[in-house]
């Protein structure tokens, strides 16, 4: 009887230590086999409107369900129309000024300021805009997929736009 009783201890102990590392090994997967340093200098970035750039930073953008980070570059002065996303969205300003404002169109008077380490969390399909009062870096954190939905798709200046040369003064 007694050897039974340690067989099925054993039997226990064994299934127990299974489990365990069966946790301890999803844990690891999940958080990563290491840490991994994202070096600024390191981002690729891809010309997304006129003025602004993207990186990704960590994560799939596109995978359903899946935590995300992406960093908008903008230069002084560039504009991004009005617009929404499917998923909730927070940004943070990690350099310059940047302005925001909610609504279905681009208002000036709605523009909000918001300097280096100011967050803002916006739920799904609310409507915004911005511009960049000087040159912006600002991180998204989001859910996938990250998609943009533009309010009106005409106000959407292409990357490769021609700038705008100031008109010259007649003589």
């Amino acid at each position: 009887m007694t050897f039974k009783r340690l067989g099925v201890m054993c039997s226990v102990l064994l299934a127990v230590i299974a489990f365990t590392l069966t946790i301890k090994s999803q844990e690891k997967s999940e958080a990563g086999a290491s840490h991994k340093i994202v070096r600024s200098g390191d981002l690729k970035w891809t010309p997304i409107i006129k003025g602004c750039d993207l990186a990704a930073v960590s994560g799939d953008s596109n995978a359903e369900g899946t935590p995300f980070v992406l960093r908008i570059r903008c230069a002084e002065g560039a504009k991004i129309p009005a617009h929404w996303h499917p998923t909730d969205e927070n940004v943070t300003v990690l350099k310059g000024t940047f302005l925001v404002g909610m609504g279905e169109k681009f208002d000036e008077s709605k523009l909000e300021t918001m300097n280096p380490g100011n967050f803002i969390s916006m739920p799904k399909e609310m409507r915004h805009f911005a511009v960049s009062k000087t040159d912006t870096v600002v991180q998204v954190n989001a859910t996938g997929p990250f998609k943009v939905n533009w309010v009106n798709p005409a106000d959407v200046v292409p990357p490769d736009a021609p700038t705008k040369e100031p008109a010259k003064p007649k003589q």
